[in-house]
């Protein structure tokens, strides 16, 4: 066999290895093209959720629903299942088709900005754990305000509790702290208590804003969580006169 010969079985062999190569390499491409474009479940939004709304209530109002991506198009820390993070809430507004990832959720309180009904101011009130409904009310719930009244003399004369307004929207809820209440009974003994007290913001008109930052001053609030079969409205309210009828 001349060197002519052994020089181009030498080149057909290195023409067949390279053609292999190209069609292996060829070949996992696609399979990575095909295996990228595979439709993985994720949560998405399908409404806006609002800075401070829970992933408890957005799910509830239906604003989250799971769907389908392509894997290369799958976030970093996108999931497929709210177990775990119902209590967290949106730091920023989430809009509808985004991917629900962790990053966009956190503690309550920590979110960078506060969406307001155009008219509406935001203010916000310290409430006690029976004023708050027992922790039941989040960010995106609406809320009843009662306001009660303290007596001007021990006969308990002059003390009320009345609805003072039958709708407000809460927007965020930030952290809970104790603090110590000082009372004092007719007979001048007094008792101090330690009660923890939930900062919520409420988004209001400016009217509603000076009626409750008024209640504030000369009583003390309580929620009543509102849904969409509640009936409330405004009356008289109830005093010692007409407690019991």
């Amino acid at each position: 066999m001349g060197r002519r010969t052994v020089l181009l079985i030498v080149a057909a062999l290195i023409a067949a290895l390279g053609t292999g190569m190209v069609f292996l390499y060829v070949r996992g491409a696609d399979n990575r093209a095909v295996a990228g474009q595979a439709p993985v479940q994720v949560l998405k939004a399908v409404a806006q959720i609002e800075p401070g709304e829970t992933m408890a209530a957005a799910q509830a109002a239906g604003k989250i629903q799971l769907g389908k991506v392509p894997r290369s198009q799958v976030l970093v820390g996108a999931v497929n299942s709210v177990t775990g993070l119902e209590n967290s809430v949106a730091l920023s507004t989430i809009y509808p088709n985004e991917q629900i990832v962790t990053a966009k959720f956190g503690a309550a309180g920590d979110q960078d900005t506060l969406t307001i009904p155009d008219g509406n101011i935001a203010i916000s009130v310290n409430l006690t754990d029976t004023g708050r409904v027992a922790g039941f009310v989040n960010p995106g719930a609406s809320v009843a305000v009662f306001v009660n009244t303290a007596s001007d003399d021990s006969s308990g004369a002059g003390a009320t509790t009345r609805l003072l307004l039958p709708k407000v929207q809460v927007i965020a809820v930030g952290d809970t702290t104790v603090v110590n209440t000082t009372t004092t009974d007719p007979a001048g003994a007094q008792t101090t208590e330690q009660l923890p007290k939930t900062l919520f913001t409420l988004s209001v008109p400016q009217t509603d804003a000076e009626r409750i930052m008024y209640a504030v001053s000369h009583g003390e609030l309580s929620f009543g969580l509102l849904n969409d079969k509640s009936k409330v409205k405004t009356g008289p309210g109830v005093t010692a006169k007409n407690l019991f009828g």
